[in-house]
């Protein structure tokens, strides 16, 4: 296996060297779209990562499965995942009630 390896990493630095990547993360990126391209399901499980970790929002992570919010949404619930609702701050909630009670 670590012989594969080697062989895989002197494959990438030849292509690089041949000119057909400008650099290791080049030809990374575009096998990284490749993949995602050919199996869309990574789309979909790649987002789910990154919104449970909070690095995206909702509608961030629906754009970047490729489905609409609502879909999104019926994913995570079949996953058994909770959608994380966060509360505006209080300062704003207060400013609200205020408009609302003049």
């Amino acid at each position: 296996m670590a012989a594969d390896i080697d062989v895989l990493k002197e494959g990438i630095d030849g292509l690089i060297r041949a000119g057909y990547y400008r650099n290791r993360e080049a030809l990374l990126e575009e096998a990284f779209r490749t993949m995602i391209e050919v199996k869309p399901s990574i789309r979909l499980e790649m987002a789910v990562e990154l919104y449970k970790s909070e690095k995206v929002s909702m509608s961030r992570a629906a754009e970047i499965a490729g489905t609409s919010i609502e879909g999104f949404k019926n994913f995570l619930e079949s996953k058994g995942i909770r959608r994380l609702v966060s509360a505006p701050p209080e300062e704003r909630l207060l400013k609200g009630v205020d408009f609302l009670l003049g």
